[in-house]
Parts: C-alpha cells; sequence; structure tokens
C-alpha cells in the first residue's frame, strides 16, 4: 500500500520549508521512524521520519525547493520487501538519484565501523573536513554524532596550522551565481558591449545597483531567506510602536552576586541576568494580559497560559524556544528552563514543539547589545522586549535627603508592541512594573 509522506507542522506560524537535504533514495528500503529528510526552517532544522516500514517509492521534492506545511513530498510502499530485495540487487549506481540532487552529493558517505552518521555530524564533518570513517560515533547504535565530529576536529589541532594558507584561494573565488564579476579580467580590458551587458544583468539582479569589481555577492540561505520573509510580514502586518525603561539594576546585581556561587553548586550552571528580567516580566504579564495576546481576525486573544519565548542566537541563525508556563516556574526554575533551551538551541536538538506556542517574546542580544534597540515582533503575538547591555552609570539618588551622583549598573528594556491590539496606557504600565520588580528585587531564587 502506498503511503505518502507529508511535511509535519513545524512551529507555531510556520507555513512552509524548504527540502535541504534527502537521506535516502529512490528504491532504498527504509525502517520505521528512519530520516528521511531535513527540511529548514525559519525556526527550526527538522528531520521527517518514515512514517512505516518499506520501500521509497518516489521524492516529489527536489532539494533547495520550498513546500508549504501538509505537502507531500514523497511515497512509501509499505512493506514492500521484494522491491526492496530488487533495489538492493541492482548495482550502486542504477539506483534512481532524488530529483535534481547535485551531483557532489550523489555518493553517499563512506560508511562508519561503528555505524550511521546524523544529518547534523555529517555537516560538521563536510565544514570541518573531518572524514567521518575514523570517527567513533557515540549515539545509538554507534551512529555519529556532531559531538563526535568536533571531539575528532579538535583532535587534529595539530594540523590545523597549514589550513589558512590552503584554504586563502577560497575566498577570492567568486560567487556560482554571478561568474561575470570575477576579477580575472580588468574592467579596461572589455569590451564596452561586454561591460553593458554585466551592468544589464546587474541592473536586472540588484536593482538600480550595478556590481562592482571586488564586491562579494553571497546568494541568501534558505534560513535566511525564510527569516527575511517572516520579518518583512510582522511589519506589514503590525503596526510597531516602541517605548523605553531606564533601569536600575543594582539590587538585582546585588542578589546575583549573593547567591551565584551557591546557585552553580547546586544547578551546574551559571546564573545570568536573563533569568531576572523573564520573571519580572512573567509577573507584569498578569497585571497587564493586553501584552499576552494575539490578534485574530477582527478579536483580540488575550492567552489563559504565559509561555515565554527567549530570542537565541545559534551559528545557523536565531530561533525562539519557548519556556512553557512560565508564570508557574521559580527564579530557580526559570533558568533551568532558559541554560535548557540554549543548550539545545546551540546544539540543534530542539524540536519543532519547543519552537511553538509562544505568548510573548524577551530577546537577550548579550553583553554587546548597545544601549537599546526596538526588536521586530514575533507574530502572533503582539510584544516583545529588548534587552540592552548593562553599564555603569552616575545616576541622582537620594542619600540621607539630599541628592548625590552614585554610581549605578543601569539597563535600558526596549518594548515594541502591536497597536492594533495594545494602547499606549497599557503597554507603559507594563514596562513600568517591569522596571518596580527589577528595582525592587524581591526574588526568591
Amino acid at each position: 500500500m502506498a503511503i505518502s509522506v507529508r511535511v509535519p507542522e513545524l512551529g507555531e506560524s510556520v507555513t512552509s520549508g524548504t527540502i535541504a537535504r534527502w537521506l535516502v533514495k529512490e528504491g532504498d528500503r527504509v525502517e520505521l521512524d528512519q530520516p528521511l529528510v531535513e527540511i529548514t526552517t525559519d525556526k527550526v532544522d527538522a528531520e521527517i521520519p518514515a512514517p512505516v516500514a518499506g520501500v521509497i517509492a518516489a521524492l516529489l521534492v527536489a532539494e533547495g525547493e520550498t513546500v508549504a506545511i501538509g505537502a507531500e513530498i514523497a511515497r512509501l510502499e509499505e512493506g514492500a520487501s521484494a522491491a526492496a530485495g530488487s533495489a538492493a540487487a541492482k548495482p550502486a549506481g542504477a539506483a534512481a538519484p532524488a530529483p535534481a540532487r547535485p551531483a557532489a552529493a550523489a555518493a553517499p558517505p563512506p560508511a562508519q565501523a561503528g555505524g550511521r552518521a546524523s544529518p547534523m555530524a555529517k555537516r560538521a564533518a563536510a565544514d570541518a573536513g573531518v572524514a567521518l570513517g575514523g570517527v567513533s560515533g557515540s549515539g545509538v547504535s554507534g551512529r555519529v554524532m556532531k559531538a563526535d565530529v568536533e571531539a575528532a576536529q579538535n583532535a587534529r589541532v595539530g594540523t590545523q596550522a597549514a589550513r589558512p594558507v590552503a584554504e586563502a584561494p577560497r575566498a577570492a573565488e567568486a560567487p556560482p551565481a554571478a561568474p561575470a564579476l570575477s576579477a580575472a579580467k580588468p574592467p579596461a580590458k572589455k569590451s564596452a558591449a561586454a561591460r553593458a551587458a554585466q551592468e544589464a544583468e546587474a541592473r536586472a539582479r540588484f536593482g538600480s545597483y550595478a556590481i562592482q569589481e571586488g564586491d562579494r555577492v553571497t546568494p541568501m540561505s534558505p534560513l535566511r531567506k525564510l527569516v527575511a520573509e517572516h520579518m518583512v510580514y510582522s511589519k506589514r502586518t503590525s503596526p510597531h510602536v516602541g517605548t523605553v525603561a531606564e533601569i536600575d539594576m543594582g539590587g538585582v546585581a546585588a542578589v546575583r552576586d549573593a547567591q551565584k556561587r551557591a546557585f552553580e553548586e547546586a544547578h551546574g550552571f551559571g546564573l545570568t541576568f536573563l533569568p531576572f528580567i523573564v520573571h519580572a516580566a512573567v509577573r507584569a504579564l498578569r497585571e497587564f494580559p493586553a501584552l499576552n495576546a494575539s490578534v485574530l481576525e477582527d478579536a483580540i486573544v488575550e492567552k489563559r497560559d504565559i509561555h515565554i519565548g527567549i530570542a537565541t542566537e545559534t551559528d545557523k541563525g536565531l530561533v525562539v524556544p519557548v519556556v512553557r508556563n512560565a508564570d508557574r516556574l521559580s527564579l530557580a526554575g526559570l533558568a533551568g528552563a532558559i541554560e535548557g533551551l540554549a543548550s539545545r538551541a546551540r546544539n540543534r536538538k530542539l524540536t519543532a514543539d519547543e519552537l511553538k506556542g509562544g505568548t510573548f517574546t524577551i530577546s537577550n542580544p548579550g553583553r554587546k547589545g548597545n544601549l537599546y534597540g526596538f526588536a521586530i515582533i514575533n507574530q502572533p503575538q503582539v510584544g516583545i522586549l529588548r534587552m540592552g547591555e548593562m553599564v555603569k552609570r552616575p545616576v541622582v539618588r537620594s542619600v540621607g535627603g539630599q541628592d548625590a551622583i552614585v554610581i549605578r549598573p543601569m539597563m535600558h528594556l526596549a518594548l515594541s508592541y502591536d497597536h492594533r491590539a495594545v494602547d499606549g496606557a497599557p503597554a507603559n504600565g507594563f514596562l513600568y512594573r517591569v522596571r518596580e520588580l527589577l528595582e525592587e528585587a524581591e526574588f526568591d531564587l
């Protein structure tokens, strides 16, 4: 019986994904839950597993193509052992390739003595130039994982000194999409017709800007395209308004300094300022539910549950994993949930469920976050809070009934909100309440 393989839901507001890599080819025998394909979205990389054991009857979408959620991308013949046997009897080169698969990717990677390699491990190995055949796998049945590749790469530190010389010419290569921009010929030696043709091509691809010799043209990755589409959609959908609060973080810093050593010994990771911000924001959302909402056609839906998205930068781009029921967690519980999500995000182990359902988002650019900035709202939410960097500044305080200039650790918090759903009074009230809670610093770990 033929079974359809379709793109599952991959997170809230995700409507499509890009086929990054097929892990099988037509005629292959697969087992239940065996990964078939890697799909990239603006939020997560996901593997789609086989819904049944059987044989790949058809791959319907080529690598690099974008498909909608729910679209059929492959067909399986359930339990087709005879077809599997005949496919296995074919010569290695006779198997039907995936549609439009690049020649360089057609040959499967060398078999590992310890088992198969995960797609993430294959990608890491390709990026690092590590031969998978010599990597010992720590996964199930000896499967090579990304961490195994990184360990093997670290073991080759002594051979890295020659790599910059070997790789240097690559930086000068022109992008495949624009071979005419190569610096191999000086512009003066080109004919007038050739220059006119180049300028016309550049105008067609890049509008009024004509690419110059030495310019570097980098095509957008599938993830970058999806992020761009989501950001444009958000700005086009929501009328963004911003407001900023300056917050004295001295009380929070004192609590953290007093507790951080004991906290790290008890939990195994450091206590940062982010959980304090999240804890204060969650309490303020309970008092100002207009910020914990979505716009649904001509109605505003205030959410009962508070699920906080934490914008997290990874080597692949920005993702927003979600702390569920954040209002039910202690400060220590929030810190643990945030640390776990951030770790899985960095190691590309987030699941689709961990990236959907957020009702409000907090963005932490880190120590180099600058004074403040307004983030773009993560649809379909109506608000996002962005942290600025914390720096020591002179401020005026009342000391013994007299004004005095003192040095305090100060931070700016910037709120972006959707003016369709939120007016200025509740938005400013929310941010003012966050400030009060942080400056009062009545936190219990």
